[in-house]
């Protein structure tokens, strides 16, 4: 299926690529309806759906309603797919069709998609904070841009509400100009004042579904509850990634392999789940605001002769690697119940805490990932945040043959 706004296209495929039937179906009730019982006639079907994380989710949804069964097709895989299949890259509904079949039909591991209620609602609270976060982005821009013309210099870079109204109440500008200005500030302050409140309720909400769900990544250092329900709601089941550098290679924080001949190089990766690379960024900034482990391994690696944006990818990569563990000690607990918490994952897992230095190589490992045992845990005031830390795994196999050196 090919899906938009109101229409969606589909043609229909067996699994020897024999074309059997296809269409062109409006999404209202009437054109669900008769697309449904299409599909319908063919008794064994599964709906290959492109796109059900964005456009394609709201049809994805009535399926599953309806008891269908439906796989995630990523819009890259399909547009390769009709590149090959078509010879150039020229799009129709029915050629973008045709390609999520044959990408539907010869891929295996797709992603299926559920109905997790309590995943839905964390999506839908998520993607609200974050919209709440971009208004009050774009007001303190427009603030700072008219008090900049009120103040010789303007304002500080970090401006509360309150510090905003403090400095307005300073200003008594004669003119017309000066006047509406200030009079346009001071609608901008209020309505930082309502978004602060709105970011509050919405940050409690989110924790206590956050909460629900048993998950731990709060727990790490630099993460919030709206950087921990993206993680939930874009991971879904943390076993599909069979290891940590499959994991990093999905998040774009894993560099990609450049090298050509006796040149040995990599280069950054601009591909992977842009979202979970922002909040893997967020992360990595906060522990760089203070001293802590990330701090110390970040200023180690400059030293080793890494550029700034070397270092701070290498920090990307290590704390991709503890968010990983995180998520795999979650999903060992028979607690974590919902996207926190899936069967499957191996029973020794152990979160390895915050901290960049966990695990010290940095080479990815073959096969399925197993942590080590734990050893024993660390005291709170081992830990930079205060809180307590998790048990740390058995030194890696490098570290323990420096150990004996």
């Amino acid at each position: 299926m090919d899906p938009h706004k109101r229409s969606a296209t589909i043609e229909v495929m067996t699994s020897d690529e024999t074309i059997v039937g296809g269409g062109r179906y409006a999404t209202d009730i009437d054109g669900y309806g008769a697309m449904l019982g299409y599909g319908r006639q063919f008794p064994e079907r599964v709906w290959a759906v492109e796109g059900c994380r964005g456009i394609g989710r709201h049809i994805a949804n009535r399926l599953l309603a309806d008891g269908e069964q439906v796989v995630d097709i990523p819009p890259k895989l399909s547009a390769r797919a009709r590149i090959f299949a078509t010879g150039q890259g020229r799009k129709t509904d029915a050629t973008d069709a045709h390609s999520i079949a044959l990408v539907g039909t010869r891929m295996s591991g797709l992603h299926p998609v559920v109905d997790d209620e309590q995943l839905t609602v964390l999506r839908i609270l998520a993607d609200r904070r974050r919209a709440l976060g971009e208004d009050h982005t774009r007001i303190v821009a427009q603030l700072h841009h008219l008090l900049l013309e009120l103040i010789p210099g303007g304002a500080k870079k970090d401006l509360s509400a309150a510090q905003a109204k403090t400095l307005l109440s300073r200003v008594r500008p004669r003119d017309a100009a000066g006047k509406t200005r200030r009079r346009v500030a001071a609608e901008l302050i209020g309505d930082l004042e309502r978004i602060y409140t709105r970011k509050k309720a919405a940050n409690k909400e989110l924790t206590e579904l956050l909460k629900a769900t048993g998950t731990t990544l709060m727990d790490l250092d630099g993460i919030r509850p709206s950087g921990a329900a993206r993680l939930l709601i874009e991971v879904g089941d943390i076993t599909r990634f069979p290891s940590k550098a499959h994991f990093a290679s999905w998040t774009g924080t894993a560099p990609i392999d450049a090298s050509s001949g006796d040149q040995v190089r990599h280069r950054l990766s601009r591909g992977g789940n842009r979202q979970i690379n922002r909040v893997l960024h967020i992360m990595a900034t906060v522990q760089l605001r203070n001293p802590g482990r990330g701090r110390t391994y970040y200023d180690r690696r400059k030293a080793e002769g890494k550029t700034s944006m070397e270092a701070m990818r290498a920090l990307k990569r290590r704390l991709s690697d503890i968010v990983y563990r995180q998520l795999l000690a979650d999903a060992a607990t028979p607690a974590a119940a919902g996207p926190g918490g899936h069967s499957g994952a191996a029973t020794d897992s152990s979160a390895a805490g915050s901290h960049p230095d966990t695990g010290t190589s940095e080479k990815s490992l073959p096969g399925p990932a197993e942590l080590n045992a734990t050893t024993g845990s660390t005291s709170d005031a081992d830990h930079p945040s205060g809180r307590s830390r998790r048990p740390v795994p058995a030194p890696s196999r490098r570290r323990r043959q420096a150990l004996s050196a």
